[in-house]
């Protein structure tokens, strides 16, 4: 059986069977405005709207052809190309990423070489602080500052080229028997303070044949005016004395050297 119901917004009557109504639970859709709603609440006595019943016409529909034109249609972007834009703009974009690139790599580069160059410097200073301290007295405290921190001294060159001995002899002391005398006068040749140097003495024979030798440390030939660890000044000279008992050695000569340990 068909009853008609009305839309409760478009006013809109159409039929629905009780089928229709019974699966869905009586509720419909309008087919005007789409509003769902319960059809058996809203049942008129009416006929439906003649538009909702209008039959589709069984006669086939004539067929239009469609014409297909292949003519060319001009698209925008063939006057208007903005492609360039994008390209130049990216390419913008990569040349100043590159160039931060670069000027991070570079600096980051300089900071390495300041670094190395530090290093290299600290390491000849530490190699060299004596020839430093040496030839540059300036940087003497500097030096000796640095070698605080680095837990070093800075002690005395020892370039025994630049020793001389100018003189020297060796006599018999006529008040004691058996008792010898070195004299020698000692010279630092070179521009900066050096360290006592050894001296070593050799007493001989007539046949040029070796008695007795006997080495003598800074603190054994230095008077207790002078001062070991300031060494002798540059283009200074010194002397020595030494009384040696040779008791019955029949040393007819002497050799004399300085050297360092």
């Amino acid at each position: 059986m068909n009853a008609v119901t009305q839309c409760p917004e478009c006013s809109t009557r159409f039929k629905v069977s009780q089928t229709q109504l019974d699966m869905h639970q009586g509720m419909v859709r309008c087919g005007r405005c789409q509003v769902v709603f319960n059809a058996t609440k809203q049942l008129a006595d009416d006929e439906p709207s003649p538009q909702l019943n209008l039959a589709l016409p069984q006669e086939k529909m004539q067929e239009v052809p469609v014409k297909i034109s292949t003519e060319h249609i001009p698209v925008i972007r063939d006057k208007y190309d903005f492609s360039h834009l994008a390209t130049a703009s990216a390419e913008k974009a990569l040349e100043t990423s590159s160039a931060v690139i670069k000027k991070n790599v570079h600096w980051s580069w300089v900071v390495v070489i300041l670094l190395l160059f530090i290093v290299l410097l600290a390491q000849t200073a530490y190699f060299f602080r004596v020839e430093l301290a040496a030839h540059l007295p300036g940087i003497k405290l500097v030096l000796t500052s640095y070698c605080k921190l680095s837990n070093c001294d800075i002690p005395l060159p020892k370039k025994i080229d630049r020793w001389s001995i100018e003189s020297s002899d060796l006599e018999f002391d006529p008040k004691q028997a058996g008792v010898i005398a070195l004299n020698a006068i000692l010279r630092n040749r070179a521009s900066f303070a050096q360290t006592y140097p050894n001296l070593e003495l050799t007493l001989i024979n007539s046949m040029d044949e070796v008695l007795a030798r006997r080495i003598f440390l800074p603190a054994e030939y230095l008077k207790p005016s002078e001062d070991e660890k300031q060494g002798l000044l540059p283009n200074h000279e010194m002397g020595i004395k030494l009384h040696l008992d040779t008791a019955d050695l029949k040393a007819t000569g002497y050799r004399l050297f300085l050297f360092y340990p």
